[in-house]
């Protein structure tokens, strides 16, 4: 693919008719990708742990000129499965289909914390969240038109491994080997979602993406210490691009015509950490097959959702 220097969001096509979900979408990169998506006339519901803060993020989109009928905010706490079997099911109430899923929302180096189910932050949040709530959306998804699940990953999972032996940390914890972790759990997830989509003649396509370095709150809400000095007076500041800029992977990834499944799209530019979208390239780690069908049977048991596809 030829780098995409001039994509920028005002080439996504017209979304009218098309519905989406961006988890996490009352700031950041979420709210990034809502505010495009429906500047282009698509309908986005934004799933977030906080109602008030999704309020108040709708109050300011349409405070930009965004058309306050087509944002619904609705809560889902991705930690907890209770809150995402709730929220799905809340959509299947509501919606006979589901144009695109973007599992966009995450946490980020915090101390080691529990999930309500007893799984580690990072892990429940960032994989296990999004992953149930994929499963128990993807026949809505198979009925919408051109739909895709946008699995929003990091630089960081070429860092990352998985623990089988200790997903949780119990026998040792570092903030940003765990996060790394995650990120590599959403990669493996993204490619393995991809292969058993294609397997079963799914009409779904899966597609991966990352921000490169962005300036959100992620890396200061739940880091302490030295990592949140760094993130808070160097990196965030004289580094990261902007939230606008780091959601253009996302949108590419949910909106443009014709792109395959399995692509990983991320920024263009030095090492990856800003730029505009181009296809990169996913770790061989991350792209094993034998981990992908691993990780999959470890989160349905974990989460309690079988997917309707198989491995091919």
């Amino acid at each position: 693919m030829t780098k995409k220097q001039s994509w920028t969001a005002d080439r996504i096509p017209d979304q009218t008719g098309r519905l989406f979900v961006v988890t996490g979408a009352n700031s950041g990169l979420g709210l990034a990708t809502t505010r495009e998506l429906a500047r282009r006339g698509g309908r986005v519901v934004l799933a977030v742990r906080d109602e008030e803060k999704g309020r108040r993020a709708v109050d300011e989109l349409v405070a930009a000129g965004v058309a306050p009928d087509l944002l619904d905010v609705r809560p889902l706490d991705l930690a907890d499965l209770d809150s995402v079997r709730a929220f799905a099911g809340r959509m299947r109430e509501e919606h006979d289909r589901l144009d695109v899923l973007v599992n966009n929302a995450g946490v980020m180096a915090p101390p080691r914390t529990l999930s309500p189910q007893g799984h580690e932050l990072q892990f429940a949040t960032n994989h296990l969240g999004h992953f149930a709530l994929t499963g128990l959306l993807l026949d809505l998804l198979a009925a919408g038109r051109d739909p895709r699940v946008v699995t929003v990953s990091s630089i960081n999972h070429r860092q990352g491994r998985l623990r089988f032996d200790d997903l949780a940390g119990e026998r040792g914890y570092a903030p940003m080997a765990f996060y790394n972790q995650s990120k590599f759990a959403n990669a493996v997830f993204g490619q393995e979602l991809h292969r058993r989509l294609t397997g079963t003649g799914s009409p779904v396509r899966g597609v991966l993406a990352h921000p490169g370095y962005t300036a959100t709150r992620l890396q200061i809400r739940d880091t302490s210490g030295l990592l949140r000095w760094v993130f808070t007076h160097l990196g965030n500041p004289h580094i990261a691009q902007s939230p606008e800029r780091g959601a253009l992977p996302q949108l590419y990834a949910a909106t443009e015509p014709g792109l395959a499944g399995g692509e990983f799209i991320g920024p263009d530019g030095m090492a990856e950490l800003r730029g505009a979208p181009t296809r990169v390239r996913l770790s061989e780690a991350a792209a094993d097959a034998g981990t992908g069908r691993r990780l999959w049977g470890v989160s349905e048991d974990l989460t309690g959702v079988r997917f309707p596809v198989t491995a091919s």
